[in-house]
């Protein structure tokens, strides 16, 4: 999602990481007019810059959700630094959802006085999570606007037509004093500000079919680093450059990330469950992952191994707006990354049914229905402003990632691929990183650039920052910085208790004040142009079939982690849950990869069709600079801003997290 005009919205910073409005319920902290107890933050802050285009009709269906605040915030956020410790007695010992339940979740009289107070209005309650922190219902646009005293009008915001309450909502004054308690806010009617994005450079029932083609890693590409050189090409910084990789394969990481041994002893991620969260559902991805398998020599999927949880008959929404093929292609790297390093892991695909509330929803009842022990989310809402994104929503998504931490889920966030967002370090003020990834109870995974050689050795790693040159009569142009795994500053969190004496002052504390949450967490192969070849089912000029094709971003490199994470669980014999502390005791050890930027410029060519597709129109050439250092990003020793802790460092990264041999 583009970045969103800012408002205004009181909020409190606590130690703990937490953004809580003054600690209070959103119904209790400001009284509307005419004695309504309004939600704060609920007035979304970009209908300025949109166009309306009218009330909503009346009798148009509308889904939203309530969420119920947890009852003891602070110790369960206590309880997580206790049992996430590894220094601790009781480091491991995660709750079951029954213990979360008992402790920390709504009491069960809130729960039931919310849902009636739904029904008593008129709505339907469609669902409500087992823990009872958030309850689904439905109705009317007319009866939302009678209700939450605000309409609901139709908008057209960045070239869609999308939905949006016109002014801030509230409950009404009659409302049962327990309800105004219970509840932290209502997500769901404000369609934009919910909008992910896949973190992914390349942009079922009543789905369409098989996305346009596109085809990437074109030859002349290099199979491992520095296969082919660009001798037929000018030199750049003194030096004839190889030609990008075509896209390295599931064996080449495994070996690289030094995961095959473990494989080799029948150690795969059995026993183990990924889920992988996207909006939609691919027609064709079993078919796709299956062969994908055969071509490149990996276990196919055993019966029940791949499942799908999706949305029934009719259950999909926001297809145009969401550019519902898109995901196709999101979903196919995120499957095929995580088998190729975790081949004997079960792997559950939950395609939501939008990728605005919807993929909250879907992301918040795999966390409280418990599905996976890992989760992997290549996604993101591109902002990390709480004006943009809202109170409720950001109270969300930092209630069920706690919930996932304590009871024994890793939970994996791309940092997204537009780098610090400065575009190269010529627009400061745009500064940010992205929310979720950010959220201190999940693992911000950002991306990196890995030389591979002939034999599979890992022969070095870089942050990816990248930068193009153009070729013009036969020279190349200045670099123009294009894209990179995304690393900064929070504007939301601060910093968390793992991160304390391990993140450089100058990184924790770059907006001055208090020490904040930084990015990235981990890093590990991301760079487009390395990339990950994967084969999907897509629509070309001469017809529709599967083929492969280079691609990359740090949607590649949650997958990727998510597998890893999966086989050490397996070596462990236990879930390793919460990693982030364990992950930072790996600073300056030989478990991870120390990255620091190239001393002297490192380049290769690129190659790509012109049109995309073939070759009917020519090829063309682009010098790409290897991890630029102009914005505010940098890799250095120790912890850094683009590549955090380092990247996994093959048997030794599986010896700290397992003490596996």
């Amino acid at each position: 999602m583009n970045a969103i005009t800012k408002g205004l919205l009181a909020v409190t910073l606590v130690g703990s990481g937490a953004v809580v409005a003054n600690g209070v319920s959103a119904a209790e902290a400001t009284a509307a007019s005419a004695g309504r107890h309004e939600l704060r933050g609920s007035s979304p802050n970009w209908l300025s810059r949109a166009s309306d285009l009218g009330t909503t009709p009346a009798e148009a269906p509308v889904h939203f959700g309530v969420l119920l605040g947890l009852r003891d915030q602070a110790g369960a956020e206590a309880m997580l630094r206790w049992i996430a410790d590894p220094d601790s007695a009781s480091y491991g010992n995660w709750l079951s959802n029954d213990e979360f339940i008992a402790r920390y979740a709504p009491f069960h009289a809130d729960v039931a006085a919310v849902q009636d107070w739904l029904r008593s209005q008129g709505f339907r309650v469609d669902e409500t999570l087992p823990s009872g922190m958030y309850v689904r219902a439905s109705g009317s646009a007319a009866q939302v606007t009678r209700v939450f005293g605000a309409e609901l009008h139709n908008y057209a915001y960045q070239g869609k037509t999308l939905r949006a309450n016109a002014a801030a909502l509230s409950l009404p004054d009659a409302t049962p004093a327990a309800v105004v308690r219970a509840v932290t806010g209502v997500l769901g009617l404000d369609q934009v500000s919910t909008m992910k994005r896949p973190a992914s450079i390349r942009p079922a029932d009543t789905l369409p079919g098989p996305a346009p083609g596109a085809r990437y890693g074109v030859q002349p590409c290099s199979n491992y680093y520095g296969q082919k050189s660009a001798y037929d090409l000018p030199s750049a910084y003194g030096s004839i450059e190889p030609y990008v990789i075509c896209g390295y394969g599931p064996q080449q990481y495994q070996s690289a990330y030094g995961v095959s041994k473990l494989l080799e002893q029948g150690v795969d991620g059995r026993g183990v469950t990924v889920a992988i969260l996207d909006a939609y559902a691919s027609p064709t991805i079993y078919q796709d992952a299956q062969q994908y398998n055969s071509v490149h020599h990996q276990p196919p999927f055993r019966r029940y191994q791949f499942t799908q949880i999706t949305p029934g008959p009719d259950g999909y929404d926001l297809i145009d707006e969401c550019g519902a093929q898109g995901w196709y292609g999101e979903e196919t790297l995120d499957v095929e990354a995580v088998h190729a390093m975790a081949p004997g892991a079960n792997i559950i695909y939950v395609g939501a049914s939008d990728c605005a509330s919807g993929l909250d929803d879907a992301w918040a009842g795999t966390i409280d229905n418990h599905i996976a022990d890992v989760i992997t989310n290549s996604w993101t809402d591109g902002v990390d402003d709480v004006a943009d994104l809202g109170a409720a929503y950001i109270a969300f998504y930092q209630q069920f990632s706690l919930e996932a931490a304590l009871t024994g889920i890793t939970v994996n966030f791309s940092t997204g691929d537009s780098g610090d967002h400065t575009a190269g370090g010529t627009s400061l003020a745009a500064k940010s990183v992205e929310f979720p990834a950010d959220l201190p109870f999940v693992t911000g995974v950002g991306g990196t650039s890995v030389l591979i050689g002939r034999q599979g050795q890992w022969l070095g790693e870089y942050g990816w920052q990248n930068a193009y040159s153009s070729l013009s009569n036969g020279a190349w142009s200045a670099a123009t910085y294009s894209s990179g795994g995304g690393g900064g500053t929070s504007q939301l969190f601060e910093q968390p208790f793992y991160q304390v004496s391990r993140v450089p002052a100058s990184i924790s504390q770059y907006y001055g004040g208090s020490p904040m949450r930084a990015l990235p967490d981990i890093a590990i192969a991301g760079d487009p142009n390395t990339g990950f070849e994967v084969g999907q089912t897509q629509v070309f000029p001469d017809g529709t079939y599967w083929a492969q094709y280079r691609i990359g971003g740090t949607s590649l490199s949650s997958p990727l982690l998510a597998g890893l994470v999966a086989v050490a669980d397996q070596a462990k014999h236990h879930p390793l849950g919460f990693i982030n502390p364990l992950y930072y005791r790996m600073l300056g050890t030989p478990a991870v990869h120390d990255i620091v930027a190239p001393t002297s410029p490192l380049a290769e060519v690129r190659t790509d069709y012109v049109n995309g597709v073939d070759d009917t129109q020519g090829k063309r050439f682009r010098l790409r600079t290897i991890d630029v250092q102009t914005s505010t990003l940098h890799s250095t020793v120790g912890y850094d801003n683009e590549t955090g802790v380092g990247s996994p460092n093959g048997p030794e990264f599986f010896r700290a997290l397992t003490g596996w041999h």
